[in-house]
């Protein structure tokens, strides 16, 4: 099933009729990295990717935070090369929707990202985030590096202690990672009103609060 079947598919009709149509591979990773500001000179740059169902909606939390310079929605996880929305919609691929964080680990930890990344997701939902069913919107948080896994399995057994109950989000090293289309990018900023509706009408802050109370969307930091 497709990312909230009757919705979603409008909103992206809606999108193309407005003359927003999907770029090329070239173009999406041209203007995937174009977006990323140029590194300060001594700014210590690293990758952190988090799969938490709707990429719209995971690209929001991280934007704002102190040290982040991009956040990139794409896919990862998959074996089928240059995959596009529509390949992913199947759910056949293996991939999941994904957000790429670039960050500086100077001014912000890796630590702090997954505290970030629990607090915008159902952490108990299985190959599925609110609405949005298949294993293309399961929960993941892909690691880069052996430091990045520790550290995501450490926060596991935490979430797993506080809830007393079993998290189904995926711990798996990361693998190439594919650009999602133009029109993906920074949606929620291009088209507030129609992301807006769709996240209200998936349930994702209703089912946020229900897990995380106070918590929920949080933190950000200074």
């Amino acid at each position: 099933m497709t990312r909230f079947t009757l919705l979603r598919p409008f909103l992206l009709c809606t999108v193309a009729t407005a003359g927003l149509a999907t770029a090329s591979l070239d173009a999406q990773s041209s203007q995937a990295h174009s977006s990323q500001a140029p590194s300060p000179q001594g700014q210590t740059n690293a990758e952190a990717t988090f799969a938490g169902g709707c990429f719209w909606c995971m690209e929001p939390p991280y934007d704002n935070q102190p040290g982040v310079s991009a956040t990139i929605s794409g896919y990862i996880g998959g074996e089928l090369e240059n995959p596009t929305y529509e390949d992913i919609a199947r759910g056949d691929t293996g991939h999941a929707e994904v957000v790429k964080v670039v960050y500086d680990s100077e001014q912000i930890s890796y630590e702090q990202l997954l505290a970030i990344f629990w607090r915008n997701i159902d952490p108990f939902a299985v190959d599925r985030q609110f609405c949005d069913v298949g294993d293309q919107y399961r929960s993941a948080i892909f690691y880069h590096d052996e430091a990045q896994r520790e550290l995501a399995e450490a926060s596991k057994v935490e979430m797993e202690a506080r809830f007393d109950r079993e998290i189904a989000t995926q711990i798996v090293p990361a693998t190439t990672f594919w650009p999602a289309e133009e029109y993906h990018q920074d949606y929620y900023q291009k088209n507030p009103v129609r992301y807006k509706f769709y996240r209200y009408s998936c349930g994702r802050d209703a089912r946020l609060e229900e897990v995380w109370g106070e918590e929920a969307g949080g933190p950000t930091f200074e």
